[in-house]
């Protein structure tokens, strides 16, 4: 009887979309729309969508589509929204330089079933919100007294979960060190065991996020959304257990986010509710770490495949530590003499960008390309149109970290981070800890890849199939 349950909610649900996506499709239907395919009927080309990148090939349903219909804009059809794909530098300038005019921030419904208090106030007015509170944390002088906290952790990491270890899988050890970092920063939490069991629901979190908005037992929505309620519950034991700390004076009105949150009153001096704190943490935990262990991964995989490149950053590194006291942690001074570290880092976010674009939503009718947007249509940037595009990189599948020297590329074609207003304000935050993670690990050891041919997936953010497995070989230094 369940089963014949959930196929019926299935069906109902899946005949009310589709008369809500036909309704989207012929109530706003132009003759100068741009060209391109819709798909099949409700779920459009959702699954080509995020199958491309199950398949280690993200790249293919933009460059097919350019070279099909057109190398600027196209239509489609992807989760359950008809939908415009902005193409190359000039799409990605179009849509940053008209943040809050023509288009504003869009996300799939997924992410309001998983965060659902978000949807007490509009996403523009959450996203103003929380960049509010942000700045005083994530901009490079107020980081810059976080950076022996990053190094104390990162030594930490290395010694319990990579020395004395022959082979380990990188993947999982790069999430572990930087949600380590999220949630030392952001909550105070510094136990390990704590941290461990913190971590196990994220997976499903980030399969869960960006997927097709069917809530039915076995989809990876309705595994995002169990996971999330049991990451909410931690969560707000920990905003009730530090407001009684800070009334105690256990605990500093400036010693984190989550501190900031309890003690900082917006202009009508309301202060935010439990469950809002939560989510605006649960999504701080999100972004602080999901995107950054995929960067730190490729940066392992990188090295390793490129001898010289891991020779120039482990001449840089040792610079920096032959420099210091014994024992003595990283500061700013070190971190902007990371210079070709970061050269390769960029690089490495090039070619496998953990962020592989985003959603915006057209606020009124405007013309783009020579093409009619409608209003209420979603509009997609991605970074591939631009990052593996040999009119914006020249050579785009070769490694060369001397693209980012001097100016750098031309603006709007190195995208991982976003553009405009709406760039990720966690940017110095993510270049911190991947530098902090490249200066540890360069210097304890080199490494080899166990599976040469190990295919890279997105499911949603890229990660090597297998882990990344590595057989590690210490330096052996005395003084590291």
């Amino acid at each position: 009887m369940d089963v014949i349950l959930h196929i019926g909610v299935l069906i109902i649900t899946l005949c009310i979309s589709y008369l809500i996506y036909r309704h989207k499709f012929n109530g706003r239907a132009r003759s100068n729309l741009p060209p391109g395919n819709t798909g099949w009927p409700l779920i459009g080309e959702s699954i080509e969508f995020l199958s491309t990148g199950r398949k280690g090939e993200p790249e293919k349903f933009i460059f097919d589509r350019m070279k099909m219909f057109s190398s600027k804009v196209f239509k489609t059809s992807i989760f359950l929204e008809p939908s415009a794909v902005f193409c190359g530098a000039a799409g990605n300038k179009f849509l940053f330089s008209n943040e809050n005019k023509l288009v504003t921030a869009w996300w799939p419904s997924s992410v309001d079933k998983i965060f659902p208090s978000s949807t007490q106030t509009s996403s523009q007015e959450e996203s103003i919100r929380m960049r509010n509170l942000l700045p005083q944390f994530m901009k490079p002088e107020a980081l810059q007294r976080y950076i022996h906290i990053m190094d104390s952790i990162a030594k930490t990491h290395f010694a319990l979960d990579w020395d004395n270890k022959q082979d380990v899988i990188v993947f999982p050890l790069a999430k572990m060190y930087t949600f380590s970092l999220a949630c030392r920063l952001f909550l105070s939490m510094e136990d390990r065991q704590q941290v461990q069991e913190f971590a196990k629901p994220f997976d499903a979190l980030a399969a869960g996020i960006i997927s097709i908005p069917i809530d039915l037992p076995g989809t990876p929505l309705h595994r995002g959304i169990k996971a999330a309620n049991t990451v909410r519950k931690e969560l707000i034991k920990i905003i009730k257990q530090r407001k009684i700390d800070l009334a105690e004076n256990k605990a500093s009105a400036t010693q984190d986010i989550l501190s900031h949150m309890l003690t900082t009153a917006d202009e009508a001096g309301e202060y935010m509710n439990e469950l809002d704190i939560a989510d605006k943490i649960f999504g701080l935990l999100i972004g602080g770490h999901d995107t950054a262990s995929a960067a730190v991964t490729f940066v392992v995989k990188y090295l390793a495949e490129l001898p010289q490149v891991y020779d120039k950053v482990f001449a840089e590194q040792m610079e920096i530590t032959e420099a210091k006291a014994e024992g003595e942690l990283l500061n700013w001074e070190d971190i902007r003499k990371m210079k070709y570290s970061w050269n390769v880092a960029c690089e490495v976010m090039r070619l496998a960008p953990p962020l592989q674009g985003a959603f915006r939503e057209a606020m009124t009718d405007f013309e783009y390309g020579g093409f009619t947007i409608p209003k209420g249509w979603k509009l997609y940037w991605s970074t591939h149109s631009t990052h593996r595009n040999p009119e914006c990189f020249k050579e785009p599948e070769k490694f060369d970290p001397s693209r980012f020297e001097g100016s750098g590329p031309a603006p709007y074609t190195f995208v991982p981070f976003g553009g405009g207003p709406r760039m990720c304000p966690g940017k110095e935050y993510a270049r911190l800890e991947i530098l902090v993670f490249m200066h540890n690990l360069v210097k304890k050891f080199k490494w080899e890849k166990l599976l040469p041919q190990e295919n890279i997936i997105v499911d949603p953010l890229p990660i090597p199939a297998n882990g990344l497995p590595i057989r590690l070989h210490p330096h052996h230094l005395t003084s590291i």
